[in-house]
């Protein structure tokens, strides 16, 4: 009985302690009358446990902390895995630093040093988050951790080089399938609770965006320099472009390059085994060496099998055919420009570029919002398409339909990639126009604004139109386009 007495007792210390963590978490976000008994009784939790004062300090970020105690950088990788060692106080210390660190983000201006900040510790809570298996997992430090944020968190996507679209993208261009996947990709692109942490994370780093003064930092290359290239860095810069001249212009730039660059690398690793051009049956084999059909040929022969002299005898040879359709396929990608589509229009410019890199694909890149404008010029450099759109506006689709549909040579052969989410100022005209590519033979892959997060909205009339016409609106990931674009060229 006194062993039971004791281990109850033990258990009921274990909870008070740990409520206490969790107490002054709450009470440094929302109740501060209450803050400083509680951090009090923190530190002596914390003494208790022999973690650093530091865990407690949120001005010290989870980059500092590791540095310092390179044996916390193991724990904080496996916080929330399965079987994490440590105990329950213990884990208890670390997340309420990764909770208060990522979104106690404060009030007042920004530094491009505190952004840099909170970029590294959002990756640290997305890695533990995903279990240990997101960016920068076997090693001690984020250097390869605010990489792998990717595209932009989903919303928005990708705090910290998308080099991570994962090193993110970031892919994720963030966090999640790789470099530049962005987080919403790294939660779990299915997953309800994990889309709305990464449209959270998505929005808190946005708004310490607005709060920088942006122009001040770009216009010195020392500030600029700390800037990590993320999705809701480059929706800024894309906003404000028409305003910077000058070294900011030129600083602007090159964060836009090294962005679009680093979520490039991760989607091309998508796309590189893509296979381009089916089979042309009406072309006979070549008969050499390098195509014979070595199975095929032994199983055509098996009836000339001589058990007595245990030989097969060939008397016909087959050959694999290997020649390829000619006629260039032709991909049309029209992309939302409007406000709210920034993740679409930098992740499927990227992607059309990647594409239009491919042989025998022919691209076409038309933007819109309440105008239209043909990007084909420029699609093979996906950064001087960004340079050249102007985010914002109204949605009228019937501009880009005008535009696109001239480019449609040979329906059965050509695709149309229509990424938007669908809140058209003239939805039956648009319909209309969707409708009839369609039936005209043309592959229609309509997308609702895709993210390397997966997130989306679309108009659900237009959602339960294209489902009746048989050209379901694709979910939002990324890689679901990349799925269907492989399908087609194969």
């Amino acid at each position: 009985m006194s062993d039971h007495i004791s281990i109850d007792d033990h258990d009921g210390a274990e909870r008070n302690r740990r409520q206490v963590l969790y107490w002054r978490l709450l009470a440094r976000l929302f109740d501060h009358e209450e803050q400083p008994a509680l951090e009090t009784a923190s530190m002596a939790v914390v003494g208790d446990l022999g973690l650093p004062a530091a865990v407690l300090d949120p001005s010290v970020s989870v980059d500092s902390l590791v540095q310092r105690f390179p044996e916390l950088a193991a724990e904080f990788r496996d916080l929330l895995a399965p079987g994490a060692p440590g105990g329950e106080v213990r884990r208890a210390a670390l997340i309420s630093k990764l909770l208060l660190n990522v979104f106690a983000t404060g009030t007042g201006d920004v530094t491009a040093t505190r952004l840099a900040t909170w970029q590294q510790d959002a990756a640290w809570f997305k890695q533990a988050m995903c279990g240990g298996q997101g960016p920068g997992a076997g090693t001690g430090s984020t250097a390869g951790s605010t990489a792998g944020q990717g595209a932009g968190f989903a919303a928005g996507q990708g705090a910290g080089s998308p080099a991570g679209l994962g090193a993110a993208a970031g892919a994720g261009a963030g966090f999640g399938a790789g470099p530049g996947a962005g987080f919403g990709a790294g939660f779990g692109a299915g997953d309800g609770i994990g889309a709305e942490l990464a449209r959270a994370l998505a929005d808190l780093e946005g708004d310490l965006v607005s709060r920088m003064r942006l122009r001040e930092v770009l216009a010195d290359p020392a500030l600029a320099r700390r800037l990590t290239p993320s999705m809701s860095l480059v929706e800024q810069l894309l906003r404000d472009k028409s305003n910077l001249s000058g070294v900011a212009l030129a600083n602007a730039k090159a964060l836009i390059r090294r962005y679009v660059d680093e979520v490039a690398q991760v989607l091309r690793t998508q796309v590189e085994k893509a296979s381009v051009g089916e089979i042309d049956r009406s072309v006979p084999p070549k008969r050499v060496f390098r195509n014979l059909d070595l199975d095929r040929t032994i199983w055509k022969n098996l009836t000339n099998y001589s058990p007595e002299d245990q030989r097969l005898y060939v008397d016909k040879l087959y050959y694999r055919r290997t020649a390829r359709r000619t006629t260039p396929a032709r991909l049309i990608v029209v992309v939302d420009q409007s406000g709210s589509m920034v993740d679409a229009m930098v992740n499927c410019t990227i992607l059309a570029s990647i594409f239009a890199g491919l042989p025998k694909v022919d691209v076409h890149l038309v933007a819109y919002d309440t105008r239209a404008l043909d990007l084909t010029p420029w699609v093979h450099d996906p950064f001087e398409v960004l340079l050249r759109t102007q985010l914002g506006g109204g949605t009228d689709g019937t501009a880009a339909l005008a535009l696109a549909q001239p480019t449609v040579a040979d329906p059965r052969n050509t695709v149309v990639v229509w990424i938007s989410d669908f809140y058209e100022w003239n939805c039956d005209g648009v319909y209309a126009g969707l409708e009839a590519l369609h039936r005209s033979g043309v592959r229609l892959i309509p997308v609702g604004s895709v993210s390397s997060g997966g997130q989306q909205s679309v108009n659900p009339w237009f959602r339960q139109k294209l489902k009746d016409l048989g050209a379901p609106v694709i979910s939002g990931h990324i890689r679901k386009l990349v799925f269907e674009l492989k399908n087609f060229l194969a």
